[in-house]
């Protein structure tokens, strides 16, 4: 039945998402509140009576603030168990009364000392905090496979309280902080205010992270006890804080895991003796041990007090991932057609923290255009098949005799099409491998090099080349983001170049790029991120043009991650009959707002651009630059995010559709 419930609510959550996109699509705005009968919000029709339970159904009555109804809701066990109901009146009573305190936390919390509540159940009223269980229970049981039981909670929330007196001490002297220690914006709290006891808690919280952040790990702020002055109707608070000394990492201890040795955990620690302190290494040495794949959970420590050295002593505890994983993705689009994976994954293959992956893809080929088919020999096996496949494989192992270098290896067999339709495309097979050592200099830092063999064929408008391709694959790559699949702040920049030599008969060239992305969070729960990509890329040496590079080299744009509205990889630069054939150079770029209308639910506009070109250089030698925009409706899960995009081509060409949906799980970038 939980499956089946959680099942329901997807559905309905993804066919609202759904709707509200192509309202805001076609410049209609459809509210909320239209689509609450799909029960997406909390359905408040109550079960129907029956002899053994008594449904209720209860209602909010705010006298002054109507504003506090929302915090009122949230803080009561009474309204959030109203499709559950209990047995009898004595447990209804007894839910009830219990929500007195839970309440009036959340009206102090808005400002409100002086508010009172009120409970009536049928035509039984009293004051909660009082004790008159037995009349409320008398009084609900009357309703008993009659009628559901009427609740309504009625509060009176009285004046508005003020804040007069603020300070903030050091509990050693009990005198003021200094500005140049403690600057007075990090307390965000005026005279004048509301007094809200959540925004004190708020206060107090900053002054810890603070004084955390520049390098204080064992400051000491209680809660203050503020004076309210019912007469005047103000409060008067002082903010007591020992910082503490200021302190440095101390000694790492690992425990765990146990199917591969810490010293391995250890190299993926950055930690330096003596290092400054402060929460976000942590939470940096949290995500770097959490990326080895052998790795299930990180759990770190602090010391309660400084070592003999002045540094604060951390404890890293690692527990072990599942050794085996098989798992499968899917994914549509209305112009590329369907796609599918399957995989398996060891973690853990020698018990090293080793990783093989083994993956197969198969997908829609759209049908090239006839004149591939029709005018160069080969290719019509690529044309007859109406599915393409790929065979990957991937092989890490980390810290090569405890140190930062992992080891990579790869291999790729591929039989594929791309473009299709009215726009050409070409066709390819292809086997190959690549062995690599990478560095991590960090965990937001790696370099990498290694060697490259592929061999292939691949044909198009301009015809066929095969090739065999040795080369030497360069790349850096940053991450300063704070989460891998769902970022909401920071910085992504990837760099590769990979020069080809002229061996085995095959032209010589060099192939380069850049990718960078930014995440900025408005507000601090980020529920608005601005989110934007850029990426360039150039085929430079002697290349002999562009019939002598294999078409699968060349840089096309257009599709899911690029320019969402245009078939994938059809963007560029085209023959005289129209047919894409792709570049020596290549840029896209997107900029996104994602933003969360509520807990599970989220849209983001965007607007993507991008073009390829004859030249080298990006707008050199003719070629084709593209834009579209759309909206992304966003199901938020444990998981990830699950993604319905609708784009519009913005200059669309003869054969583009005039709207193009894509279902995703993840974010695009």
């Amino acid at each position: 039945m939980g499956c089946v419930r959680h099942a329901k609510r997807f559905f309905f959550g993804f066919l609202l998402t759904s709707l509200l996109m192509m309202g805001i699509f076609f410049g209609q705005i459809v509210p909320v509140s239209a689509f609450d009968f799909f029960g997406l919000f909390g359905s408040d029709e109550p079960p129907n009576p029956s002899p053994s339970t008594l449904p209720y159904r209860v209602e909010f009555v705010v006298h002054g603030d109507d504003g506090v109804k929302d915090a009122l809701q949230d803080s009561s066990n009474f309204y959030k168990l109203r499709q559950d109901p209990p047995p009898d009146g004595e447990a209804l009573a007894q839910r009830l009364t219990t929500d007195f305190t839970p309440m009036l936390d959340a009206l102090w919390g808005s400002g409100y000392y002086n508010a009172r509540i009120f409970a009536s159940v049928g035509a039984t009223q009293l004051e909660l905090g009082q004790t008159e269980n037995e009349r409320v229970a008398r009084a609900a049981d009357a309703y008993r496979n009659r009628a559901v039981v009427p609740v309504t909670i009625t509060v009176e929330t009285g004046p508005l309280f003020r804040l007069r007196n603020i300070a903030v001490v050091d509990a050693s002297t009990y005198g003021p902080f200094p500005p140049e220690i403690l600057p007075p914006y990090v307390l965000k709290l005026q005279p004048g205010d509301p007094a809200k006891a959540a925004d004190l808690r708020a206060a107090n919280a900053r002054l810890i992270d603070y004084f955390r952040a520049r390098s204080h790990p064992l400051v000491k702020a209680p809660l203050p006890h503020p004076t309210v002055n019912h007469a005047l109707l103000t409060m008067d608070v002082i903010f007591s804080v020992d910082p503490g000394l200021k302190a440095g990492f101390g000694e790492v201890s690992i425990n765990g895991p146990n199917g591969f040795d810490p010293s391995i955990v250890h190299s993926f620690i950055y930690l330096q003796p003596g290092q400054p302190y402060t929460p976000k290494a942590l939470a940096d040495t949290r995500k770097s041990v959490s990326s080895i794949p052998a790795v299930g959970s990180v759990r770190i420590r602090e010391g309660d007090k400084l070592d003999p050295n002045g540094n604060l002593p951390i404890f890293v505890e690692v527990g072990d991932r599942a050794r085996n994983l098989v798992g499968f993705t899917a994914g549509y689009s209305t112009v590329d057609g369907p796609t599918g994976s399957v995989y398996y994954e060891n973690r853990n293959l020698f018990g090293g923290a080793e990783s093989l992956r083994l993956e197969g893809d198969v997908f829609y080929a759209p049908p090239i255009f006839g004149i591939i088919a029709n005018s160069f020999s080969g290719a019509q096996n690529f044309n007859n098949a109406g599915l393409g496949g790929r065979v990957t494989l991937g092989f890490v192992k980390p810290a090569l005799y405890g140190s930062r270098v992992d080891f990579l290896l790869d291999a790729i067999t591929e039989k594929n099409r791309s473009g299709g339709g009215s726009f050409g495309g070409y066709a390819d097979q292809l086997a190959g491998g690549t062995a690599a050592l990478r560095y991590r200099v960090d965990e937001t830092l790696a370099l990498q090099a290694g060697l490259k063999f592929e061999k292939g064929e691949a044909t198009d408008a301009l015809g066929r080349v095969n090739y065999q391709l040795l080369g030497v694959p360069l790349s850096i790559r940053y991450d300063g983001t704070d989460k891998l699949l769902d970022p909401s702040r920071g910085v992504r920049v990837t760099a590769a170049v990979t020069p080809y030599p002229s061996l085995f008969g095959s032209t010589g060239f060099t192939k380069a790029s850049v990718t960078g992305s930014a995440y900025y969070a408005v507000d601090d729960n980020a529920n608005y991120i601005l989110a934007g990509r850029a990426g360039f890329g150039s085929i430079f040496g002697e290349t002999g043009g562009l019939a002598n590079l294999p078409a699968n080299y060349r840089f096309y744009e257009g599709g899911l991650a690029t320019i969402r509205g245009y078939r994938y990889q059809t963007v560029g630069p085209v023959t005289p009959l129209g047919y894409t054939i792709g570049g020596l150079s290549g840029f896209n770029a997107t900029l996104e707002a994602r933003i969360k209308v509520m807990d599970n639910i989220g849209v983001a506009p965007f607007f993507d651009v991008g073009g390829a070109f004859r030249g080298s250089l990006p707008f050199s030698g003719g070629g084709d630059t593209r834009m579209s925009a759309g909206v992304g409706l966003l199901y938020y899960t444990p998981i990830g995010p699950i993604r319905v995009d609708v784009a519009r081509p913005l200059d669309p060409r003869r054969g583009d559709y005039p709207v193009v949906f894509y279902v995703s799980i993840g974010q695009p970038f």
